[in-house]
Protein backbone atom coordinates (compact mmCIF):
# COMPACT_ATOMS: atom_id res chain seq x y z
CA UNK A 1 0.00 0.00 0.00
CA UNK A 2 1.30 3.48 -0.89
CA UNK A 3 1.68 6.07 1.85
CA UNK A 4 1.29 9.71 0.93
CA UNK A 5 2.44 12.85 2.70
CA UNK A 6 -0.42 14.74 4.32
CA UNK A 7 -1.03 18.20 2.90
CA UNK A 8 0.47 20.39 5.59
CA UNK A 9 -0.32 23.92 4.43
CA UNK A 10 3.22 24.57 3.17
CA UNK A 11 2.95 26.32 -0.22
CA UNK A 12 6.32 24.85 -1.25
CA UNK A 13 4.94 21.33 -0.75
CA UNK A 14 2.10 22.09 -3.18
CA UNK A 15 4.34 23.88 -5.71
CA UNK A 16 6.73 20.93 -5.70
CA UNK A 17 3.88 18.54 -6.53
CA UNK A 18 2.21 20.85 -9.06
CA UNK A 19 5.58 21.44 -10.71
CA UNK A 20 5.70 17.78 -11.73
CA UNK A 21 3.06 18.52 -14.36
CA UNK A 22 4.49 20.37 -17.38
CA UNK A 23 2.49 23.22 -18.83
CA UNK A 24 2.74 25.62 -21.70
CA UNK A 25 3.45 29.28 -21.09
CA UNK A 26 1.15 32.04 -22.26
CA UNK A 27 1.21 35.82 -22.28
CA UNK A 28 -2.17 37.48 -21.67
CA UNK A 29 -1.98 41.09 -22.85
CA UNK A 30 -4.00 44.08 -23.99
CA UNK A 31 -3.84 47.84 -24.43
CA UNK A 32 -4.95 49.80 -21.35
CA UNK A 33 -4.64 53.56 -21.19
CA UNK A 34 -2.69 53.61 -24.45
CA UNK A 35 0.02 51.19 -23.33
CA UNK A 36 0.41 47.41 -23.24
CA UNK A 37 -0.27 45.56 -20.01
CA UNK A 38 0.04 41.84 -19.48
CA UNK A 39 0.87 38.80 -17.42
CA UNK A 40 2.52 35.44 -17.95
CA UNK A 41 0.29 32.46 -17.20
CA UNK A 42 1.31 28.80 -17.18
CA UNK A 43 -2.03 27.61 -15.81
CA UNK A 44 -3.64 27.72 -19.26
CA UNK A 45 -5.67 24.97 -20.90
CA UNK A 46 -8.20 24.36 -23.63
CA UNK A 47 -11.75 23.85 -22.35
CA UNK A 48 -14.25 23.60 -25.21
CA UNK A 49 -14.38 23.56 -28.99
CA UNK A 50 -18.04 24.64 -29.21
CA UNK A 51 -18.20 27.26 -27.94
CA UNK A 52 -14.50 28.00 -28.26
CA UNK A 53 -13.29 28.40 -24.66
CA UNK A 54 -9.92 28.31 -22.89
CA UNK A 55 -9.06 28.86 -19.24
CA UNK A 56 -6.31 30.32 -17.13
CA UNK A 57 -5.80 30.87 -13.43
CA UNK A 58 -4.90 34.24 -11.96
CA UNK A 59 -3.71 34.91 -8.40
CA UNK A 60 -5.89 37.18 -6.29
CA UNK A 61 -2.76 39.21 -5.49
CA UNK A 62 -2.18 40.13 -9.15
CA UNK A 63 -2.13 43.89 -9.62
CA UNK A 64 -2.30 43.55 -13.40
CA UNK A 65 -5.39 41.32 -13.65
CA UNK A 66 -7.79 44.09 -12.50
CA UNK A 67 -6.55 46.20 -15.43
CA UNK A 68 -6.89 43.34 -17.93
CA UNK A 69 -10.30 42.12 -16.77
CA UNK A 70 -11.83 45.55 -17.45
CA UNK A 71 -10.88 45.40 -21.15
CA UNK A 72 -13.09 44.11 -23.98
CA UNK A 73 -10.45 41.90 -25.61
CA UNK A 74 -7.34 40.07 -24.40
CA UNK A 75 -4.60 38.67 -26.57
CA UNK A 76 -3.34 35.25 -25.49
CA UNK A 77 0.04 34.30 -26.95
CA UNK A 78 1.22 30.71 -26.54
CA UNK A 79 4.95 31.28 -26.27
CA UNK A 80 7.48 29.36 -28.34
CA UNK A 81 10.52 27.46 -27.11
CA UNK A 82 12.88 30.39 -27.63
CA UNK A 83 10.76 32.89 -25.70
CA UNK A 84 11.79 32.16 -22.10
CA UNK A 85 13.17 35.70 -21.70
CA UNK A 86 9.79 37.15 -22.72
CA UNK A 87 8.02 34.86 -20.24
CA UNK A 88 10.36 35.91 -17.42
CA UNK A 89 9.93 39.58 -18.27
CA UNK A 90 6.12 39.29 -18.31
CA UNK A 91 6.18 37.48 -14.95
CA UNK A 92 8.35 40.16 -13.31
CA UNK A 93 6.88 42.35 -10.58
CA UNK A 94 9.08 45.35 -11.46
CA UNK A 95 10.29 47.11 -14.59
CA UNK A 96 8.98 47.40 -18.13
CA UNK A 97 7.47 44.03 -18.97
CA UNK A 98 7.38 44.89 -22.68
CA UNK A 99 10.95 46.20 -23.12
CA UNK A 100 12.49 44.75 -26.29
CA UNK A 101 9.40 42.67 -27.14
CA UNK A 102 8.01 42.84 -30.66
CA UNK A 103 4.25 43.17 -30.37
CA UNK A 104 1.24 42.79 -32.64
CA UNK A 105 -2.15 44.32 -31.81
CA UNK A 106 -5.75 43.99 -32.93
CA UNK A 107 -8.18 46.84 -33.51
CA UNK A 108 -10.12 45.63 -30.42
CA UNK A 109 -7.06 46.08 -28.16
CA UNK A 110 -5.61 42.57 -27.86
CA UNK A 111 -1.81 42.46 -27.75
CA UNK A 112 0.23 39.52 -29.00
CA UNK A 113 3.89 38.61 -28.62
CA UNK A 114 5.58 38.29 -32.00
CA UNK A 115 6.98 34.83 -32.61
CA UNK A 116 4.46 32.97 -30.44
CA UNK A 117 3.27 29.56 -31.68
CA UNK A 118 -0.40 30.54 -31.34
CA UNK A 119 -2.44 33.68 -30.86
CA UNK A 120 -5.97 33.70 -29.45
CA UNK A 121 -8.14 36.82 -29.47
CA UNK A 122 -10.36 36.44 -26.40
CA UNK A 123 -12.94 38.05 -24.15
CA UNK A 124 -13.85 37.08 -20.60
CA UNK A 125 -16.67 34.52 -20.54
CA UNK A 126 -16.75 33.84 -16.77
CA UNK A 127 -14.68 33.96 -13.59
CA UNK A 128 -14.85 31.40 -10.78
CA UNK A 129 -13.35 31.86 -7.31
CA UNK A 130 -10.94 29.00 -6.55
CA UNK A 131 -8.89 29.32 -3.37
CA UNK A 132 -6.12 31.88 -3.77
CA UNK A 133 -6.83 32.16 -7.53
CA UNK A 134 -9.61 32.90 -9.97
CA UNK A 135 -10.28 30.47 -12.79
CA UNK A 136 -10.98 32.63 -15.83
CA UNK A 137 -12.85 31.22 -18.82
CA UNK A 138 -12.06 33.07 -22.03
CA UNK A 139 -14.13 32.93 -25.22
CA UNK A 140 -11.96 32.71 -28.34
CA UNK A 141 -13.06 35.04 -31.18
CA UNK A 142 -10.13 34.63 -33.56
CA UNK A 143 -6.86 32.76 -33.75
CA UNK A 144 -3.67 32.00 -35.61
CA UNK A 145 -1.72 28.81 -34.93
CA UNK A 146 1.63 27.32 -35.96
CA UNK A 147 1.35 23.72 -34.66
CA UNK A 148 4.64 22.65 -36.27
CA UNK A 149 6.58 25.06 -34.05
CA UNK A 150 7.55 23.93 -30.53
CA UNK A 151 6.07 25.69 -27.48
CA UNK A 152 7.86 26.87 -24.36
CA UNK A 153 7.26 24.48 -21.46
CA UNK A 154 7.31 25.20 -17.71
CA UNK A 155 8.20 22.20 -15.55
CA UNK A 156 9.82 21.90 -12.14
CA UNK A 157 9.93 25.71 -11.78
CA UNK A 158 12.09 25.98 -14.92
CA UNK A 159 11.52 26.70 -18.59
CA UNK A 160 12.20 23.70 -20.79
CA UNK A 161 12.00 22.61 -24.40
CA UNK A 162 10.23 19.61 -25.87
CA UNK A 163 12.20 16.88 -27.58
CA UNK A 164 10.51 14.99 -30.39
CA UNK A 165 10.60 11.20 -30.07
Amino acid sequence: MIELDAVNGDPLQMRRAYGCFPSGVTAVCAIAGGRPVGIAASSFTSVSVDPALVSLCVQHTSTTWPLLRALPRLGVSVLGEGQHAAASRLAAKQGDRFADLALETTSEGGVFIHGAVAWLDCSIHAEVEAGDHKVVLLRVHGLRAHPDEAPLVFHGSRFRQLVAV
